[in-house]
C-alpha cells in the first residue's frame, strides 16, 4: 500500500471544504493544530452545559444555565453611555430580565421583537435580588429549538473560535467521517463493551450528560485506545524490523564475567542477577537485542551493564558504553578499570578532548582490536571511529539519545545488540509509551553498602542554622552538595544564583572548602572543580543539577537543595541519590520557600516518606502529568490528542500487547484485520511505521 488509503481522503483535505469555515477562519483554527478535518474529529469536547429546555426560571438557584422559552415584554434603552440595555420577558411563571451591554438598538429590537415567543439560553444570575441573564449564549425562534442540543458540548477554543463555530465544525467533520472495518481484536471489543469507530466518534461529540465526558466512557476509551494502538503498533513495527534485521549471536562463555564477580568486595543482587541473564540470553539468540535496564539511583546498573560488555568480549567482539557528558564518561571509565584489570580485558576512554597523536593511537588500536571496551560520549558517533568487531552498545540515561541516535550508534557494528540505561523509574504505562520498541529488565533491589538516607523539609528561614550543622559536618571531615535552582537569571530576584551562594559559603566557611559547578562554565573548569570535590579537597560543592545524573562520591553524606519545591519529584529524587553510596549515615534537606502550595508540600512529603524510586515516579505522574515527568521537551513521548496516560494507564499496556500479537500473527498485516490496522496508522498518521511495512 504505497499513499493513503481513498477512503480518508476527505479527512485529510482542506478545512475550507467544511460548512461556515472561510481562509481566515482556518487560519486562525491552525494555531489550535487543526488543520484538517482529520484534527477536528480528535478534537473532544472537555465540559458539557445543560440546555434541557425547563418551564420556567422560578425554581432554578442561581447562578445556573437554563434553556427556556418566554414572550418578549418591554425594551428599556439605556439613558446613557455605558448604562447596559435591557429587555423584559416573561415565561410560564415569572418575568425576568435580558441584559446587554454595548448593543446597539435595532441589532436587540430585531433579535427580541416585542410579542413574540423566542428560546433563550444562557446562565441566570440574581442582581439585588432581580433574576436576570446577561449576553444570553442563545436567542431563537421557537421553531429553531432543535438547533440547541440538549446538552452542549463545551470545546477547547481559541481568539476568533466560538462554540458555535466549533459545534458546527465538528458536526461537519464527523459526519463525514467513513465508515471503517475495525482493527481492534473482537474479543476485547466485546469485552469492553466499545463501539465502532464511527459510532464512538459521534458519540464523543454528542455527550448527553457528564458522564459521557469522563475517561471511562466506552467510546473516549475506544478513541483513546485507538490512538495508543496506533503508537504501539509503529513501536512494535521499529522492533520486528529490528529484530528481522539480522542480529549475530554473541554467546557469552561467562569466563570474564565469573572474574570480576570473585574480585567483588560483596554479593550481586537477585535483580543483578536475572538482568545479566536476560541480558545474556538476548545477545546469544541471532535477532539483534533492544533492551532497557531501568534501576532505581543506585540499583547497581554499572555492574550489570559490565557484564554485558564482557559477554561481548568473551565472544569475540568489543562492546562500547556511551555516556552524554565527559564527566560521566570519565566516572564510567575509572569505576570500571580497576574490574576489567581484574578480567584481564582492555578498557579505554575516548572523548572530545582527546586529540592528535593520542587520539590516533585509540583509533587504530580500536580498528585492530586491541581496545576491547570502549567508553564514551558522542565523541564515538564520529565518522573516522571504526570498530574491529562490535557487538554490544551500552547507552547511558537514554532520554539524552533518541531512537535515531540509538539506530545509528547499532549502524556502527552493523548488528550490535543496545542496551539503553536509565536511573530514573519511569511509571509502567510512560515506559511503554516512550520505549515499546525494547524488552524491559528492572533493577529493584538496592545492593548492599548502600545506607537509608534520611530527609527533612526545612524552611529557607532557617538557613543560618543549616549553615552551621554544615560547618560541623565539613569539621568532621564531610562532605557536602549544595543545589541551586537557577543560574545568573537576574530578572529573578527571589532566587539566590549558584554564584551568589557559592561567595556567601564560602565566605562563612573558608576560601578553599568551597567548589562551583554550573551550566555555563566551560566543561575543563567544570571537571576540574568536580574533581576537586571528588578528590576530597573541596568539602562543599555548590552546584545547579549538573550533578544530578551519575556522579559518585562515597564520601559526600549530606545533599541541600535550595528551593526544593521548585524541582520536579524525580529530580529531587535523582539529586537525594548522589548521597548514601558510603558508609556514613547520610542526610538530604529540601529547603522550601513559604507559603508552600497544597501540591508542593504533597510532592516534599513523599520523598520523606520513601526512597522507592517507582513509587515516587507514580506519584508524580498522578500529580502533574505525562509531559513534566518526563520533560516533554526531550523526552521523545508522543503527544496525545485524547489518550490520558495518567487516568489510562492500563489502555498502553492493553495496546502493546495487542499491537505485538498482531503483529507476530500478521507480521506483512496482510489479513482483513491486518488492512484495518493500516488504514488505523494512516489515521493516526504514523507514516514512519508505514514506511517500516512497506520496508518489510
Amino acid at each position: 500500500m504505497t499513499g493513503r488509503p481513498e477512503t480518508l481522503w476527505p479527512l485529510f483535505g482542506e478545512l475550507k471544504t467544511l460548512d461556515g469555515v472561510g481562509p481566515k477562519i482556518a487560519a486562525t483554527f491552525a494555531q489550535m493544530r487543526i488543520e484538517k478535518p482529520r484534527d477536528l474529529l480528535f478534537t473532544l469536547p472537555h465540559s458539557g452545559v445543560d440546555r434541557r429546555k425547563r418551564e420556567s426560571i422560578k425554581d432554578v438557584i442561581a447562578p445556573a444555565t437554563v434553556t427556556v422559552e418566554v414572550t418578549v415584554g418591554q425594551h428599556h434603552a439605556p439613558a446613557s453611555r455605558g448604562r447596559p440595555y435591557r429587555v423584559t420577558v416573561e415565561d410560564a411563571q415569572t418575568s425576568f430580565q435580558l441584559v446587554f451591554f454595548h448593543a446597539r438598538d435595532d441589532y436587540v429590537r430585531k433579535l427580541l421583537p416585542t410579542g413574540q415567543r423566542r428560546l433563550v439560553s444562557g446562565k441566570v444570575e440574581l442582581f439585588d435580588g432581580v433574576a436576570q441573564i446577561v449576553h444570553p449564549d442563545h436567542v431563537l425562534p421557537v421553531d429553531e429549538a432543535g438547533d440547541i442540543p440538549p446538552f452542549e458540548p463545551v470545546y477547547p477554543l481559541t481568539a476568533g473560535i466560538s462554540q458555535k463555530l466549533m459545534w458546527k465544525a465538528t458536526r461537519a467533520a464527523v459526519a463525514m467521517a467513513p465508515l471503517l472495518d475495525d482493527w481492534i481484536d473482537p474479543a476485547l471489543k466485546a469485552r469492553e463493551g466499545w463501539p465502532d469507530w464511527h459510532a464512538a466518534l459521534e458519540a464523543a461529540h454528542a455527550p448527553e450528560g457528564s458522564v459521557d465526558l469522563a475517561p471511562t466512557d466506552p467510546a473516549r476509551q475506544r478513541l483513546a485506545y485507538d490512538e495508543l494502538m496506533a503508537h504501539q503498533m509503529t513501536l512494535a513495527l521499529a522492533r520486528a524490523t529490528l529484530r528481522r534485521g539480522k542480529g549475530r549471536a554473541s554467546p557469552g562463555t561467562g569466563f570474564l564475567q565469573a572474574r570480576v564477580l570473585a574480585a567483588l568486595p560483596y554479593k550481586s543482587t537477585g535483580a543483578q542477577t536475572r538482568a545479566v541473564a536476560e541480558i545474556a540470553a538476548d545477545m546469544a539468540a541471532p535477532q539483534r537485542m533492544n533492551r532497557l535496564l531501568q534501576g532505581d539511583v543506585g540499583s547497581g546498573k554499572t555492574l550489570v551493564a559490565l557484564m554485558a560488555l564482557l559477554a561481548a568480549v568473551e565472544s569475540g567482539g568489543q562492546g562500547v558504553m556511551m555516556a552524554p557528558t565527559e564527566i560521566l564518561a570519565r566516572q564510567h571509565f575509572e569505576g570500571l578499570r580497576p574490574l576489567a584489570e581484574h578480567a584481564g580485558v582492555v578498557l579505554e576512554l575516548l572523548t572530545g578532548r582527546d586529540k592528535g597523536a593520542e587520539r590516533r593511537a585509540k583509533l587504530g588500536a580500536l580498528a585492530s582490536g586491541d581496545i576491547q571496551i570502549l567508553v564514551g560520549t558522542h565523541a564515538v558517533f564520529q565518522k573516522d571511529v571504526h570498530f574491529h568487531d562490535l557487538r554490544l552498545a551500552v547507552i547511558d540515561e537514554q532520554h539524552r539519545f533518541g531512537v535515531s541516535q540509538r539506530m545509528e550508534l547499532g549502524s556502527k557494528g552493523q548488528l550490535a545488540d543496545v542496551l539503553v540505561m536509565t536511573a530514573t523509574p519511569i511509571p509502567r504505562s510512560l515506559s511503554l509509551a516512550q520505549y515499546g520498541d525494547m524488552d524491559v529488565s528492572v533493577l529493584d533491589e538496592k545492593p548492599p553498602g548502600r545506607t537509608a538516607v534520611t530527609t527533612a523539609l526545612v524552611s529557607t528561614a532557617k538557613i543560618d542554622a543549616v549553615v552551621d550543622r554544615l560547618r560541623a559536618a565539613v569539621t568532621e571531615g564531610r562532605q557536602c552538595y549544595w543545589v541551586c535552582p537557577l543560574v545568573e537569571e537576574s530578572e529573578i530576584s527571589d532566587m539566590t544564583a549558584a554564584t551568589e551562594r557559592f561567595k556567601r559559603l564560602r565566605a562563612v566557611l573558608g576560601e578553599d572548602v568551597v567548589g562551583l559547578v554550573h551550566g555555563q562554565m566551560p566543561p575543563a573548569e567544570k571537571d576540574a572543580a568536580m574533581a576537586r570535590f571528588v578528590a576530597g579537597d573541596t568539602k562543599v560543592l555548590v552546584a545547579t543539577t549538573v550533578i544530578e545524573v551519575g556522579v559518585n562520591v562515597p564520601n559526600a553524606s549530606i545533599m541541600v537543595i535550595e528551593r526544593a519545591e521548585k524541582f520536579g519529584l524525580a529530580q529531587l529524587h535523582q539529586l537525594r541519590g548522589r548521597v548514601g553510596r558510603g558508609a556514613a549515615q547520610s542526610t538530604c534537606l529540601l529547603m522550601y520557600q513559604n507559603p508552600l502550595s497544597e501540591s508542593g508540600k504533597r510532592r516534599l512529603e513523599i520523598l520523606r516518606e520513601t526512597e522507592d524510586g517507582f513509587r515516587i515516579s507514580e506519584e508524580d505522574l498522578a500529580m502533574r502529568g505525562a509531559g513534566d515527568v518526563i520533560g516533554t521537551a526531550q523526552s521523545g513521548l508522543p503527544r496525545f490528542q485524547i489518550a490520558d496516560l495518567e487516568r489510562q494507564a492500563g489502555l498502553m499496556e492493553l495496546a502493546q500487547t495487542d499491537a505485538r500479537k498482531l503483529l507476530n500473527d500478521d507480521p506483512a498485516l496482510e489479513t482483513p484485520r491486518g488492512q484495518a490496522a493500516r488504514v488505523l496508522l494512516w489515521l493516526m498518521e504514523q507514516d514512519k511505521a508505514i514506511r517500516l511495512i512497506s520496508v518489510g
